[in-house]
């Protein structure tokens, strides 16, 4: 436990300051629900505060979290479809005194915004990207992803998707990253372990989270998850092995840490202009006088 927690009640009083007040509306058994308190979890027990936090939500289901988390108490914003992670980033390398906590789904993640996306795990913001993975557009009723499973009838494809589905650990891993993990909506513990070490990584933390919605993705529930969802006991050391062990979608599902490079250097890290410097781009934001540039052009 984070030392600025001294006592239980902390904890409690820090847990409900991240509860908020609004009403949830997400469909009965979303998948939605857990993730949103293992992440409360996760905050509360790393001792990260609410007025250190910034959640930037993408478009989607998981987006209608952008004023339920902590309404009164922590920093939120609600971006563009697929856009989310290029904010993030922005935000994250301009302050990185507070936890910045992306989250978007794997239609606007892998479609719209794949490039941000690539761009995102190469350059290695320091933030956590939390990927929303229900196989399927849920907001606008159920179309087909670049997730879903081939094969699948959805809506705006009756006969059936005819592409197979994106592995998103994969896909990440051939992007040189310095962290990997999957967990399962079905499972609170497992997930707050999971976003506990995501919060205490050094770079950009891409966790997927494969989730249920019971609403417009009937073919995967719950019980199918649970029949074959596969816990790792160890993190492969390697890219190579780390591909290996995600590859399976159908069978063997392997969640946890796929992979962790704990000594690659962040973007602010690398930057040759910005070594040696203590302060934070926001800190150095002041007012200017601008008077003797005006003047050559009067």
């Amino acid at each position: 436990m984070n030392k600025d927690y001294k006592t239980l009640a902390d904890r409690k009083n820090e847990y409900l300051a991240y509860e908020g007040t609004e009403v949830i509306t997400w469909c009965g058994g979303c998948g939605n629900y857990g993730i949103q308190k293992a992440l409360e979890r996760a905050l509360v027990l790393e001792g990260i505060k609410p007025k250190n936090t910034l959640f930037c939500y993408d478009i989607g289901c998981h987006g209608n979290g952008s004023d339920k988390i902590g309404d009164k108490t922590v920093y939120t914003l609600h971006g563009l479809h697929g856009r989310v992670i290029p904010v993030a980033g922005g935000a994250a390398v301009a302050n990185s005194n507070i936890k910045v906590i992306a989250e978007g789904g794997d239609g606007g993640t892998m479609s719209e915004g794949v490039n941000h996306l690539v761009h995102a795990v190469r350059s290695d913001y320091p933030m956590v990207f939390i990927l929303h993975n229900n196989e399927n557009y849920g907001l606008t009723t159920g179309q087909a992803s670049a997730c879903t499973r081939q094969g699948r009838p959805m809506n705006g494809s009756p006969d059936g998707v005819i592409s197979p589905p994106m592995n998103c650990c994969d896909f990440a891993l051939g992007l040189n990253p310095s962290f990997v993990a999957r967990t399962f909506s079905g499972d609170v513990k497992h997930m707050t372990d999971i976003l506990r070490a995501a919060l205490r990584h050094n770079g950009f933390a891409f966790v997927e989270i494969m989730q249920v919605c019971p609403t417009y993705n009937r073919a995967t529930p719950q019980e199918w998850y649970l029949e074959r969802i596969n816990y790792l006991k160890t993190t492969p050391k390697t890219i190579e092995a780390a591909r290996k062990a995600c590859a399976d979608l159908d069978q063997k599902i392997s969640v946890g840490i796929l992979y962790q490079d704990k000594k690659m250097p962040n973007y602010l890290e690398r930057l040759v202009n910005r070594q040696g410097v203590k302060t934070t781009s926001v800190e150095e934001v002041g007012r200017v006088d601008i008077k003797g540039l005006l003047k050559q052009f009067e």
